[in-house]
């Protein structure tokens, strides 16, 4: 029993669950601050953005699996590639995880908007389809957008823009224009773990044609894409953090050294011209972001 459920707990990349349910945990925390805070829709939140999460991981192990894409790749094991998971099985289970994220989104949009919000429960539940939608087309179908150099594009939207303002209008059913700033910058986090990615794999994508930005334009590229999406989130913070007593220059130092050395580590690996040292980056940059916000999390609920 244990053999059969390894896979699946392999395919599911815990690794990745922190970063997606970082958005989620500021968007709730600044509703605590406006005092409209409600446990059964933060708890619904969490377990939609993971099954959304999960959903999309194995997605992408199917879709890269069944092209060959993840036929030589570096860092973890895929498992459609590997054979552990066929991809009839695989199949499944996106099906299956799509029914499941579907209903949890429905019973997340009723207890946030009950009958009387309409609009907010047709515009919410659309959301929650296109993010379904999103989750699978990233590597699935001729048309998938990850293949596209889009990919960038839909990370920072869904695990930054949505992620935190949409959470946020679930409770508060109002958008405050100050949560784009750190919206913006966990968007922008979460899209430095995929370019580390992509620079991780710039030359089996290019056999594969999986034509990602570090693709189209290069490592070196990716270096200063990488620095920007690293270093401009310290900013948005430091103005965020602003409107608070007590917030920004603790938060802001730490950060910024974490930034500083990541840069040195990526710039070393580049001119290196070692794309397999980018993996152990990966989970340090995720759970940078993870841990970021829970430090603006605590920050919101104590003040």
């Amino acid at each position: 029993m244990k053999n059969k459920i390894k896979p699946w707990i392999q395919a599911a990349r815990l690794r990745t669950l922190p970063l997606s349910i970082s958005g989620i945990l500021v968007g709730s925390a600044y509703a605590y601050y406006q005092h409209t805070f409600e446990w059964i829709i933060f708890v619904l939140a969490l377990f939609t953005t993971l099954s959304f999460q999960i959903l999309s991981n194995f997605a992408n192990d199917y879709g890269d699996g069944i092209k060959g894409t993840d036929a030589n790749r570096i860092g973890e094991k895929r498992l459609v590639a590997s054979g552990e998971i066929t991809s009839t099985q695989m199949k499944k289970a996106i099906i299956i995880n799509s029914v499941v994220a579907f209903v949890l989104a429905v019973a997340l949009i009723y207890f946030a908007f009950g009958q009387e919000n309409f609009v907010y429960s047709v515009t919410f539940l659309v959301l929650g389809i296109a993010s379904i939608a999103a989750a699978i087309k990233y590597t699935v179908g001729n048309n998938a957008y990850g293949y596209s150099g889009f990919g960038d594009v839909f990370v920072f939207i869904f695990f930054g823009l949505v992620a935190v303002v949409g959470s946020n209008f679930l409770y508060s059913q109002s958008i405050d224009l100050k949560l784009f700033l750190p919206a913006t910058a966990i968007g922008m986090l979460s899209t430095a773990v995929l370019n580390l990615n992509n620079m991780r794999d710039i030359e089996n994508d290019r056999i594969a044609n999986k034509n990602t930005l570090v693709v189209k334009f290069g490592l070196k590229f990716g270096l200063w894409y990488q620095r920007v999406l690293v270093f401009l989130p310290i900013i948005l913070y430091l103005l965020f953090l602003n409107n608070f007593k007590n917030g920004p220059l603790g938060f802001s130092i730490l950060f910024f050294y974490l930034a500083i050395s990541h840069n040195k580590t990526i710039t070393k690996i580049v001119e290196k011209n070692s794309p397999n040292e980018f993996d152990p980056l990966l989970k340090t940059v995720a759970l940078t972001t993870f841990f970021f916000a829970i430090l603006l999390s605590l920050k919101l609920i104590t003040t």
